[in-house]
């Protein structure tokens, strides 16, 4: 399988995968703590690994940037997920963070792209804002939302600089996770202290599982931005609003609309672009 193909796939399948993790965040009832079991569940299941892979050389000042990005991110998640439901916000930070991320590597950085990339990029992030056409989002759900979503092309950049960076990808995926981890969990559990003991009680199990499919989804992501151009990619990983969205309907009980439907015909015809292109 060509590398670019295989990177493609890859993505998309970490989507739908991201879109069941973000599912079990927004469902338990302190998602603050849920945040921190799924993330110390991640840097726990990672400690077996370390022994087995190079340190990162060349690549800690950017672990170091996106552990930094990532808790940011995290926290701007959990509050976006407190004021509005999954359909409403996670259309707007998914479908910001393509479009930030191609601004940004296109126009600034000069990676390359082809026209069928470009019309796949754009048709997705359409696709994703068609899919809150028409419902109200509160100030601070769209600010938090937003927020999220700068903060993910913010460290899709970064992750993709820093996973080429490395000799082995696998170094840097190990060594992200476990740090991110950690960092993640002791902050998060600071933050929700006062009911940190009785959730973890109540959602460690959920929570591990969440953990080892975090693992799955981003380190999936990582190796496709070791071996693929990156604003394609970071687009195709938003097809997991699919998934979201048939999670929020079935499970979630919300509802769904003709705007929701475009949106979701959008999303995938600009993955077709991309993989075509």
């Amino acid at each position: 399988m060509h590398p670019t193909t295989l990177a493609a796939l890859l993505m998309i399948l970490s989507g739908s995968i991201h879109a069941v993790v973000n599912a079990i965040l927004k469902s338990g009832r302190d998602k603050i703590a849920g945040r921190a079991i799924i993330d110390g569940s991640s840097a726990l299941l990672m400690i077996p690994l370390l022994p087995f892979v190079p340190l990162p050389s060349g690549a800690w000042g950017w672990l170091a940037a996106t552990a930094v990005l990532h808790t940011a991110y995290l926290y701007a998640l959990v509050r976006a997920f407190q004021v509005a439901d999954l359909s409403a916000s996670y259309p707007i930070l998914r479908g910001t963070a393509p479009l930030v991320t191609a601004l940004v590597t296109l126009g600034l950085l000069g990676e390359p792209a082809s026209v069928p990339d470009v019309a796949g990029i754009v048709l997705i992030g359409v696709g994703m804002f068609a899919m809150v056409w028409g419902r109200h989002i509160a100030g601070p759900a769209m600010r938090w939302s937003l927020a999220t979503g700068i903060l993910i092309a913010a460290y899709t950049i970064v992750d993709a600089q820093g996973v080429r960076a490395t000799a082995d990808p696998r170094s840097f995926i190990v060594w992200f996770f476990f740090l991110f981890g950690l960092s993640v969990a002791a902050l998060f559990a600071w933050i929700g202290r006062a009911n940190f003991a009785a959730a973890l009680r109540s959602q460690w199990k959920v929570g591990v599982v969440a953990g080892a499919l975090s693992i799955a989804t981003y380190g999936m992501a990582l190796f496709a931005l070791s071996i693929g151009p990156t604003a394609p990619l970071a687009a195709l990983r938003e097809t997991g609003m699919v998934t979201a969205l048939l999670i929020s309907i079935f499970i979630l009980k919300e509802r769904v609309t003709p705007a929701r439907i475009a949106g979701i015909g959008a999303i995938l015809g600009g993955t077709m672009l991309i993989v075509a292109g």
